[in-house]
């Protein structure tokens, strides 16, 4: 996996390190148990503050993402282990919120229930039945639809394999 820094982007820079690393756990490309750079050498690989990335490593952490072992640094957990109901339940909560203050947006820019819902399934495909994820079953249940618009339940289904993934890093000057 390699992540890029936008230094144009108007997100954080411990945001787009974050939201790159849930990417990359979501599309299988970090495993439970693998190893991700020291703050320390992410920092210097991205040319930018080691606090920015210990930012970003802490929100994972905090959000469940990633272990911490002192020393050691810092691992992928295996998300369905280590959260706990009461931030299973928050994370259900950010993504309903999420979910509706998006929906809001599309109605006041004058899109239609038909319309978000179309790119809602648009965007589901492309992280549930993505590269990466093979075997892994399709659960669009927060959205309330399936493929064909029905409601869906479930749960994703997980391999855990060893592997030895490692973080790339690149700054990108624009886009």
């Amino acid at each position: 996996m390699i992540v890029r820094i936008d230094q144009t982007s108007p997100h954080p820079v411990y945001l787009q390190i974050r939201d790159q690393i849930v990417g990359a756990i979501a599309h299988g490309e970090l495993l439970p148990a693998d190893r991700l750079p020291s703050v320390r050498t992410l920092a210097s690989d991205l040319g930018i503050n080691l606090h920015t990335v210990n930012k970003a490593y802490a929100v994972l952490r905090d959000e469940g993402y990633l272990l911490m072992r002192g020393r050691s640094g810092a691992i992928v957990a295996d998300y369905q282990q280590v959260a706990s109901a009461e931030r299973k339940a928050a994370s259900a909560e950010r993504l309903a919120a999420e979910l509706y203050q998006l929906a809001l947006e599309h109605c006041a820019q004058g899109g239609t229930e038909d319309t978000f819902l179309a790119e809602a399934r648009t965007q589901a495909e492309r992280v549930f039945a993505g590269p990466g994820i093979a075997g892994t079953r399709r659960d669009i249940s927060a959205l309330g639809i399936d493929e064909n618009g029905n409601a869906l339940k479930g749960t994703r289904a997980n391999s855990p394999r060893k592997s030895t993934s490692a973080l790339s890093a690149t700054n990108a000057q624009g886009a």
